[in-house]
């Protein structure tokens, strides 16, 4: 890395966390406090060797110093309020694209001008709202594990803002929004047999790339909200607030606050808090059952023992005379039986009552991309995307 660009990723990382990491703005941050002995040694040792740090490096490191060096590959940009209010227009309603539990997310574009080395490109520009579900230790991890992830089915984190009491993150613009849009609000055109399956794909490679890591990655919230898609429906992983490093050595599972969402949280976690890499398996099957059906996980509209969408369908994933039923009326019959069924197998497996049978993502991968080609009797998918 130039020496000049080094140098400047040092200071966006010093600046991020001597001013964020306390909870504080800008001018009222606390000071990051030194953590034990040995997790300073092993803060550092990650830092030389370029691994990944952890969020509990981050929160227990010993110094300002030692996080810059740490971080200084994530290449991500700083920008200022300023700077986000002149790309979204001064956060313009038209231009307002959505709100979850962080807060209002805008469109906006940024030319090649504003910072060295940026791009011209539309952005997303999320905003900390102080009031919503998520906080400041939710946004200081999306700028950990984002900041330092890359991978094709992961939606990039471009840079932040962290100004006074402000919070915002910038994400590459994803231009045919989420999943769930695409199911649920009939965003048009319907997605074909053949585009759902891709997106599947799409999606468990982003987990099985978090949870193969070196320092693996619990997602903990997967939903079709969170899945985004780009220009040619490629599907990315968006909102890491609530992601966990995995259980270390002999350590089996992480102990933690249930979180997540109702109805794609595994059961075993909202019972014991105990969370694991299978835990978001088993989110992803009720992903694919929702990819599969064009139902909501969980829709109080609908009539009671239907409520609950694995519930009512999951003994029916394992039944081919089924198949018509499950399959969403959206795409009239226009999918591969065969390929649909070997879909909802997977689903089922994910959706297992044994947590020990659930599979791998990597494993889950394997399986869906085996159905791609499997075109034995899809109709013309004229009128679908």
């Amino acid at each position: 890395m130039p020496r000049a660009s080094k140098k400047k990723q040092r200071s966006a990382w010093g600046s991020l966390l001597g001013s964020c990491l306390g909870g504080g703005g800008g001018k009222t941050g606390k000071q990051v406090r030194p953590g034990p002995g040995p997790r300073k040694r092993e803060s550092s040792a990650a830092a030389g060797a370029g691994q990944r740090l952890s969020f509990t490096d981050v929160m227990s490191a010993a110094s300002e110093q030692e996080l810059s060096v740490s971080l200084v590959g994530s290449n991500l940009h700083v920008f200022t309020v300023a700077e986000l209010k002149a790309a979204t227009q001064g956060f313009l309603d038209d231009n307002f694209l959505g709100e979850g539990g962080f807060g209002p997310v805008y469109k906006g574009a940024v030319d090649d001008k504003v910072k060295p080395g940026l791009k011209a490109q539309p952005i997303a520009v999320k905003l900390w709202d102080p009031q919503g579900a998520q906080g400041h230790k939710e946004w200081l991890s999306e700028v950990i594990f984002l900041g330092q992830l890359r991978h094709t089915n992961l939606v990039k984190l471009i840079g932040y803002c962290c100004e006074d009491e402000n919070r915002l993150l910038v994400y590459e613009y994803m231009a045919k929004g989420s999943l769930e849009n695409h199911l649920f609000k009939k965003f048009p055109p319907v997605l074909s047999w053949s585009t759902r399956l891709n997106i599947a794909v799409g999606a468990a490679k982003g987990l099985a790339f978090l949870h193969d890591a070196e320092k693996p990655v619990i997602y903990r919230d997967f939903k079709a909200s969170n899945i985004l898609l780009d220009p040619d429906y490629k599907a990315k992983l968006s909102d890491f607030g609530l992601a966990k490093d995995g259980p270390e050595g002999d350590e089996t599972h992480v102990s933690t606050r249930v979180m997540g969402t109702h109805g794609y949280a595994a059961p075993e976690y909202i019972l014991t808090g105990h969370l694991t890499a299978k835990s978001d398996v088993y989110s992803f099957g009720v992903v694919l059952l929702e990819i599969l059906t064009g139902r909501r996980a969980v829709d109080k509209t609908r009539p009671s023992r239907e409520h609950h969408l694995v519930q009512h369908m999951r003994s029916w994933l394992k039944d081919l005379e089924k198949l018509g039923k499950i399959m969403d009326p959206a795409l009239e019959g226009k999918y591969a039986t065969t390929g649909a069924h070997k879909a909802a197998l997977v689903a089922y497996q994910c959706l297992s009552d044994s947590p020990k049978s659930w599979p791998d993502m990597s494993k889950v991968v394997e399986d869906l991309e085996l159905l791609i080609n499997l075109v034995d009797d899809v109709p013309s998918e004229a009128g679908c995307m």
